[in-house]
């Protein structure tokens, strides 16, 4: 509900319909424009799209994209153990592929208990 001042009170209200007709005339002309979308963003799946590349119908399954949290301690390490490796000529070291190189490297036996 619209906050009204004094003697312009009725302005206000009429603005506040007004600009809200305007925002669902706007949103039903963007939904209702399906013809004037992009191919590129909205194309029906295995079709081509720019590029001239195909579309995949499927996702891949060799790999997930996760989401982990990180205190900003290890990710400064990290970070500084990746720039260390592009420093000796590994341009294509990044954090995901330390990570996965650690994983090759643990020994369970030797993980503390209190982990």
């Amino acid at each position: 509900m619209p906050t009204t001042i004094g003697a312009s009170s009725a302005t206000v209200q009429q603005e506040d319909d007004v600009s809200e007709r305007e925002l669902r005339e706007a949103t039903a002309r963007v939904l209702d424009a399906e013809d004037e979308r992009p191919a590129a963003f909205f194309a029906p799946k295995g079709t081509v799209v720019a590029g001239g590349r195909e579309k995949r119908d499927e996702k891949p399954i060799h790999y997930k994209v996760i989401c982990i949290s990180m205190y900003t301690d290890d990710l400064a390490r990290l970070d500084t153990m990746v720039e260390s490796l592009k420093a000796r000529g590994l341009t294509k070291a990044n954090r995901s592929a330390l990570i996965r190189y650690a994983l090759g490297e643990v020994n369970l036996d030797r993980v503390p208990k209190g982990l």
